[in-house]
């Protein structure tokens, strides 16, 4: 999380005056900031630095302390209330909206969070406890139970007095309409409620073609139908239709950014917790899983080099010039991968679809493969002197690259099919295609033809 450049001053003063011991005037400061500017300030300082600084803000003003690690997120704030008394918890959390509660204490120890959800007093819709029992990552745990809705039997001008009189209810972007068993029937926008004639009844107005979210749906498809339909919020309804929650767009901003970092992260194989300040044990901790995973599929194309030794014995030019094979094929596969990945997050890329998507890699890698293949092929010859081992280079490089994009698509796509995250192991297999398809056919190619590969001063 970087800090804007006005942010940078009250971070730098925040250290300052910690450093000084000047609580009064770092209170005074804090106190002054808005919640997501905090939050900012607390993602850039150290842990122990952190931690000194909440315990200053939370001491004198709860409420914006805990709106700040609301912003912050439920990873990191559930951090900074880890250390802290469950009752004291508990009184902090309810400061808050019941989706941003329910998101720090799930986050906490087991033990903690259990204590929590026994003293936090219950709320209209169930409040948190009731949340944390539905999927993580699903529109149930990331709604606001407290939904603003009216009967279909009311008429405008009294939809209009309920909502002057509303009190503790998420924004309303929208009003939505349920029958008298709760469930959702239509909707309206304010503007069309303040148009029409006091007398008008919601059914008159209401639009029945609503867009909607079970309680179990994906939270990433809750969000790409909120972008699709330019939504304000969505309302959540459980396996009856029943009115149960409203996912507004603040939310789905969070989710499209927390979901477009972990994609991200995991094509690197790093964890999202892994930040610049993590202490190095964790950050030791958490990549090298992956690091070893790597290294145990590099001795996959090792052992390829070594059934041509004899051949790279003979022509000891292969040797400088396979890299150029493997790494250009490893960048096109990463370049399709990229794309993919991002198809299939975003739901363009279906079953549906799936042929023609790897139709058109597929092309794009021959292209690729012989554009710069020519070039190459060109460069080798200039380098050794040995046109055959050009042409041999430039043969390979279309074969890898062709093979780079078909596995870029079918790979995340087979991923996907058994239900793994196509962005947290695409990346370890295909790396590992691209070297050991690289390395066969330029070697291979090598020895079928090493007749025509004459001996020049760089062999």
């Amino acid at each position: 999380m970087s800090v804007p450049r006005r942010n940078e001053v009250v971070l730098e003063s925040v250290r300052r005056l910690l450093r000084m011991g000047a609580t009064a005037n770092l209170l005074n400061l804090l106190q002054k900031q808005h919640p997501a500017d905090l939050a900012q300030v607390f993602a850039e300082l150290r842990d122990k630095d952190c931690h000194a600084v909440f315990n200053v803000l939370v001491e004198r003003n709860g409420k914006l302390a805990v709106e700040a690690l609301s912003e912050l997120g439920p990873e990191k704030g559930s951090m900074l209330l880890a250390d802290r008394p469950a009752e004291e918890i508990a009184r902090l959390v309810q400061e808050l909206p019941s989706d941003d509660a329910a998101g720090l204490i799930d986050n906490l120890p087991d033990e903690l969070s259990s204590a929590v959800l026994d003293l936090i007093r219950p709320k209209p819709g169930g409040g948190v406890s009731a949340l944390l029992e539905y999927e993580e990552q699903t529109a149930g745990r990331l709604m606001n139970p407290n939904v603003f809705a009216l009967p279909e039997d009311l008429t405008a001008g009294e939809a209009i007095t309920a909502i002057q009189t509303a009190r503790d209810v998420e924004m309303v972007f929208y009003l939505y309409v349920v029958d008298q068993r709760r469930h959702l029937v239509g909707v309206t926008s304010l503007r069309r409620l303040l148009l029409v004639a006091p007398e008008t009844p919601l059914k008159r107005i209401m639009t029945t073609d609503i867009y909607s979210a079970r309680v179990d749906t994906d939270q990433e498809e809750v969000a790409r139908e909120v972008a699709s339909y330019n939504l304000l919020a969505i309302p959540v309804v459980d396996q009856e239709n029943k009115l149960v929650g409203v996912v507004t767009v603040d939310d789905v901003i969070d989710i499209l950014k927390d979901e477009a970092t972990e994609d991200v992260f995991r094509l690197a194989g790093v964890s999202m917790e892994d930040g610049v300040l993590t202490p190095p044990r964790e950050s030791l901790r958490r990549r090298l899983p992956w690091s070893l995973v790597n290294l145990l599929t590099a001795f996959g194309a090792a052992w390829v080099v070594s059934r041509f030794e004899a051949t790279i014995t003979q022509v000891v030019a292969l040797s400088f010039l396979m890299p150029v094979v493997a790494g250009m094929g490893g960048n096109a596969a990463t370049q399709t991968l990229a794309v993919i990945v991002r198809g299939i997050a975003l739901g363009e890329l279906t079953w549906t679809n799936a042929r023609q998507a790897l139709l058109k890699e597929a092309l794009v890698g021959l292209g690729n493969g012989v554009a710069l293949g020519l070039v190459a092929m060109i460069g080798a010859w200039a380098l050794t002197g040995n046109w055959a081992l050009g042409v041999i280079l430039g043969l390979a490089m279309v074969i890898n690259m062709l093979i780079a994009a078909t596995a870029g698509t079918l790979i995340p796509l087979g991923l996907r099919a058994a239900k793994v995250d196509p962005a947290l192991a695409s990346s370890v297999f295909i790396t590992t295609l691209t070297d050991i398809f690289g390395f066969l056919a330029f070697l291979g190619l090598a020895t079928v033809f090493l007749r025509f590969l004459q001996l020049g001063p760089m062999s």
